[in-house]
C-alpha cells in the first residue's frame, strides 16, 4: 500500500484523518496524496434569491480559507517527515475524491460520531465513497488519535464478495498487524460457507489468524459483531460494505449502516 489519498477539509475530523494518513505512510513507507476539494456554496450553486450575485465575494472568501488551511497542513506534514503532494480540485466532494482516487490504494475519510449540525462537523461521505468507487476506504472516527495498524485487527467474514474485497485490500496492513482475529457471526438462515477459507488465505500471505464463530444469542448480526469487537478489544476492523442493497439497508437496517453509526474504531471498508 504505497499511495494514500487524504481528504483535506477543515472540520472536526481533520486531525484524525491526517494522523491516520501519517501512520499509514510511516507503517507502509507510502506517499500521501492530499486532495482539497473546493465546492461552491449552496446558495451560489442554487442561485436562490439572487445568491449568484455574491458568488465572486463568497468564492474569494472560501479560497482564502482553503489557502490558509493548506499552509497549516503543509507545515504539519513537513514536521511529520512523510512523503506527500497536494492537489486542489473543484466540484462535488464525493465525485472529486473518487476521480482523484483512481490510482490510490486507500482513501482516508472521517466516520462522523453523530448527525451533521454544524459546518465544522465532518461530511458523512464514507458510504458514498465505499459504494461509488473501487478504492477501499479507511473510515476514521472523528475523535480518534491514531490508526493502530500494528495492534489488533478484527476481520468480519460472511462469505460475501464485499467481505472478500475488503480482506484482499487489507493484506498490506494485516501483514504489519501483530494480532488478527477472523470473526464469523453465526447465521442459521444463511447457507453454509467454508469459514476456514479466510485463515487459509491469510496464511498464504504469512498472516497468522485466529478464527471465531460468534454466537448471535438471538441478537441481530450487527449487534453480535459490535459485541465481538468489544470482547476481543479490536483496534480496527476489516469488513465489506453494503452486502445488501443500500435501499434495503436504509429501510430494514443492516450491518454496514449500524457500524457506520455506532463503531468507534477505524473501519477498513470495500464494496
Amino acid at each position: 500500500m504505497k499511495s494514500v489519498l487524504l481528504h483535506i477539509h477543515d472540520d472536526q475530523g481533520a486531525e484524525s484523518r491526517l494522523q491516520a494518513a501519517c501512520d499509514l505512510a510511516r507503517g507502509c513507507k507510502a506517499h500521501i496524496q492530499c486532495v482539497q476539494v473546493r465546492s461552491a456554496p449552496d446558495l451560489v450553486a442554487a442561485d436562490m434569491y439572487g445568491g449568484g450575485a455574491f458568488a465572486p465575494v463568497i468564492t474569494e472568501e472560501l479560497r482564502e480559507i482553503d489557502d490558509r488551511l493548506r499552509v497549516q497542513v503543509e507545515d504539519r506534514l513537513r514536521r511529520e517527515g512523510v512523503s506527500w503532494d497536494w492537489r486542489q480540485v473543484d466540484g462535488e466532494t464525493v465525485g472529486a475524491l473518487l476521480r482523484a482516487a483512481k490510482l490510490s490504494d486507500i482513501i482516508v475519510a472521517t466516520l462522523p460520531e453523530g448527525p451533521r449540525k454544524d459546518f465544522k462537523d465532518p461530511l458523512p461521505i464514507v458510504s458514498d465513497l465505499a459504494l461509488g468507487g473501487r478504492t477501499p476506504v479507511l473510515a476514521m472516527p472523528q475523535s480518534a488519535k491514531c490508526f493502530k495498524m500494528p495492534g489488533r485487527a478484527l476481520v468480519a467474514w460472511d462469505g460475501s464478495h464485499e467481505a472478500a474485497s475488503a480482506i484482499k485490500a487489507a493484506i498490506p496492513l494485516l501483514q504489519r498487524t501483530q494480532d488478527v482475529h477472523v470473526v464469523t457471526v453465526e447465521e442459521t438462515d444463511k447457507r453454509e460457507f467454508p469459514s476456514t477459507e479466510v485463515p487459509e488465505y491469510l496464511s498464504r500471505h504469512a498472516i497468522p489468524a485466529q478464527m471465531h464463530s460468534w454466537s448471535r444469542d438471538g441478537e441481530a448480526v450487527e449487534t453480535a459483531l459490535l459485541g465481538a469487537i468489544s470482547a476481543l478489544a479490536a483496534d480496527w476492523v476489516v469488513m465489506g460494505a453494503f452486502g445488501h442493497s443500500r435501499l434495503r439497508e436504509l429501510v430494514f437496517g443492516g450491518v454496514t449502516r449500524r457500524m457506520l453509526r455506532d463503531a468507534r474504531i477505524p473501519l477498513l471498508l470495500a464494496h
